[in-house]
């Protein structure tokens, strides 16, 4: 008994039921980070559309992401990305780049909404991930003031609180979301592209997707109640408005005066 009281109490045992807790811990994370990825990805995709979206793939973006998806130099590995971000990033025409830069621009989509489809039924048979939403979540009936408050929470900070856009760091920036569609803006939130953190289900529930998405929707349906809105930009581009405009008065008044009095 007495050298099992002296083992329990030497100085390393501490040190190992830490260890022994963190790697509880961390397995525990790791099962119910799994969980939560494999019931995002809902969505069946037919065999066929696995198989056309496979040859899609090959043929256009495995030179940057490699032959099974898995990464390589050039670029990141898809694999447990999910059908969302495939979406969004073929949707937008952001994905495949059409140069090298800080971030990926906004084209017109190199490929149809089927071939869409099918690279994103691909991606997501390689591992659990996001889905694409389905159309509760993008239908725009959420409430818009909780969206608002959300919104300017969450996203103000590089958005801008009318959604317009601003600029961030070497030369990146957050995009208008105007225009934008309600199924990308919520790929966007749950998967994260460029310099956007991944909002999850458990920093911003589904139900609150849908009411930023609403919210959104509802501001750009709405005109401007102030008039024009210059941009939405703030102070800066008001002020140049206003000195601007009234550099131009007194100019011509001057001018005026001047052809008068001649």
């Amino acid at each position: 008994m007495k050298a099992l009281s002296l083992k329990r109490r030497h100085p390393l045992a501490a040190i190992a039921l830490l260890l022994l807790g963190l790697l509880f811990t961390g397995g525990l994370y790791a099962a119910a980070s799994t969980a939560n990825q494999a019931k995002a990805d809902t969505q069946s995709y037919s065999a066929s559309d696995v198989a056309e979206g496979k040859k899609l793939f090959v043929a256009n973006c495995s030179t940057c992401h490699g032959m099974g998806a898995s990464g390589t130099q050039a670029g990141p590995s898809l694999v447990g990305v999910g059908a969302a971000a495939v979406d969004f990033q073929v949707g937008t025409g952001r994905m495949p780049m059409q140069m090298d830069g800080p971030q990926a621009q906004v084209k017109p989509a190199q490929f149809n909404e089927e071939q869409t489809h099918q690279l994103a039924a691909y991606v997501a048979s390689l591992a659990p991930g996001p889905s694409v939403p389905d159309a509760h979540i993008t239908d725009g009936q959420g409430d818009a003031a909780k969206g608002g408050e959300l919104f300017r929470v969450n996203c103000a900070m590089c958005h801008n609180a009318a959604a317009a856009g601003g600029a961030l760091t070497r030369g990146k920036y957050a995009p208008s979301l105007h225009g934008v569609s309600s199924a990308h803006i919520y790929e966007a939130m749950v998967t994260g592209p460029q310099n956007m953190p991944v909002f999850s289900d458990a920093n911003i529930s589904p139900e609150s997707k849908r009411d930023i998405i609403t919210f959104l929707k509802t501001i750009e349906s709405n005109p401007s109640p102030g008039g024009a809105e210059l941009g939405s930009l703030g102070p800066v581009s008001e002020g140049l408005f206003v000195w601007t405009a009234g550099l131009a008065v007194i100019i011509g008044f001057t001018i005026w005066l001047t052809s008068r009095s001649s």
